[in-house]
């Protein structure tokens, strides 16, 4: 059953713990641009959720307990314990889920990346003049003396 100490639940566990690391880590990367941080935080989530097989002797004579366990974790039992043939198999999955991670950010990269337009060519009338000023209406242009002799004078409104 899964709620009574089985390898489920350890497995539940290990990767709602790993969901929680790998958010710290991408939001502890925030200084640096979005491709590092995603490639940077995605080999960690590769080198963290890639499994590896391993096995250990019992205490009767010729028998082995086999399972799985997360390469890290069995990369470093082999390097702790010297053995040779557990460490070669583990760090090459783990190698191999790192280069997992790193692909997958950058597609997550190139997925979500910004698309750069060209400009559109707009018509000669919404440019803008060289001075800056941005679009002014034809009558803010046109000076005092070109308006018709019968139309006032534009005036703001005043609060008293």
């Amino acid at each position: 059953m899964l709620f009574t100490g089985s390898m489920s639940l350890l497995w539940l566990s290990y990767y709602g713990v790993s969901l929680v690391v790998l958010i710290a880590v991408y939001f502890a990367l925030s200084f640096l641009p979005r491709l590092p941080r995603l490639v940077i935080t995605w080999c960690v989530a590769g080198a963290m959720w890639m499994p590896a097989r391993f096995s250990l002797p019992l205490v009767e004579e010729n028998e082995f307990y086999t399972g799985w366990a997360p390469a890290a974790f069995v990369s470093a039992v082999g390097f702790l314990e010297h053995n040779a043939s557990a460490l070669r198999g583990a760090l090459l999955w783990l190698v191999f889920g790192i280069a997992l991670g790193a692909a997958v950010g950058v597609a997550l990269w190139w997925w979500r990346r910004p698309v750069e337009r060209t400009p559109a060519k707009r018509p000669p009338e919404d440019r803008r003049p060289p001075g800056g000023e941005g679009r002014v209406s034809n009558e803010r242009r046109a000076p005092a003396a070109k308006r018709r002799p019968g139309e006032p004078r534009r005036r703001e409104p005043v609060i008293n």
